[in-house]
């Protein structure tokens, strides 16, 4: 177990993609520091302090983004910090202060923390492609993206697309504080990430999947989306941890794919969801663009079939009594 006798913080680590971190790294053997907004809330708490190993090396903290050294306790002592927390609010009645002002801050405030703790020798964010994929020119199914794009800040002003301007600010400035602080630091960059919920609330990524079931195309227009498996990302961040070579930036991408092939695939692994009239005559014969693999598999990644995250995801859902079939 190549996590014994270290001790590691993950923030937000009541989140979707946090929990199966927590979950992974108690079976390495790490001590996990985890920090949640919240202590009393049992949605956020009983599910973590139920998995293996928790009793024994799991450690809950509260702390809030935008207070400055709240994150001191949490860290103390810690070899790794994954940060993960960051405010998702996709609404349209969300504000730019809401999402930009805790992401950035945020970043800073954990990184800050990093530096006055001696025993910090990685950091690992959770960013997304978010901080990559929003353009001004629609991507054409030429392109392949990969970790030199960023996201068109001003292009996602202009559209107030908030959480894309939320993650690309993010990002940049956690990577000059790191630079100027000689961090050792890596930023991960998940796309849609689907698989089975530890967690006993709907995130978002997950309900894309129960808004895509349950409507069809209403939930989600005939477009290309980008999925990742929650198990594949959170293995990615330990790996990003281990492994000395790890540097940069990584997109995490298993699959670009359109809703309506989702939506076939669904039908043929679960006949009793009555979804085959939704995608009627809709597959596309136009290729996806396609998403670089090369940076994310140098770390040992072998990503999940989409077939396998989504039949995992949908019995998740129907486990949790999100959806009835």
């Amino acid at each position: 177990m190549s996590g014994e006798g270290k001790a590691v913080c993950v923030t937000g680590a009541s989140g979707f993609i946090a929990s199966w971190l927590v979950k992974l790294l108690l079976q390495r053997g790490y001590t996990v520091h985890a920090t949640l907004r919240n202590l009393k809330n049992p949605n956020k708490v009983s599910h973590l302090l139920a998995l293996d190993g928790a009793k024994e090396r799991l450690h809950l903290f509260e702390a809030h983004l935008l207070d400055q050294n709240s994150f001191d306790p949490a860290i103390q002592g810690c070899e790794g910090v994954f940060h993960t927390a960051s405010p998702v609010i996709t609404t349209p009645s969300a504000t730019k202060a809401e999402l930009v002002d805790p992401a950035v801050k945020g970043t800073l405030n954990v990184l800050e923390s990093c530096v006055r703790i001696p025993s910090v020798k990685k950091v690992v964010v959770t960013s997304s492609m978010a901080s990559i994929m929003c353009k001004r020119n629609p991507i054409s199914p030429t392109d392949v993206v990969d970790e030199t794009w960023y996201t068109d800040k001003e292009f996602a002003e202009e559209a107030k697309q908030w959480y894309f301007l939320s993650k690309v600010l993010a990002e940049e400035a956690g990577w000059k504080y790191a630079v100027e602080n000689r961090i050792d630091l890596v930023s991960l960059h998940p796309a849609l990430v689907i698989g089975p919920l530890l967690q006993p609330t709907l995130n978002f990524s997950s309900g894309v999947i129960l808004d895509l079931v349950k409507e069809g195309k209403k939930a989600l227009p005939t477009g290309i989306y980008p999925f990742v498996d929650v198990r594949d990302v959170a293995n990615t961040h330990i790996q990003a941890f281990e492994l000395p070579s790890a540097s940069g930036r990584y997109c995490l991408v298993g699959i670009t794919i359109y809703s309506s092939q989702i939506l076939k695939i669904a039908s043929g692994l679960f006949p009793s969801l009555s979804i085959s009239d939704k995608y009627k005559d809709d597959l596309p014969t136009v290729a996806t663009y396609q998403v670089c693999q090369e940076k994310a598999k140098s770390l040992g990644i072998n990503y999940t079939s989409f077939d396998v995250s989504l039949k995992d995801t949908i019995e998740s859902l129907k486990e949790k009594h999100f959806l009835d079939f």
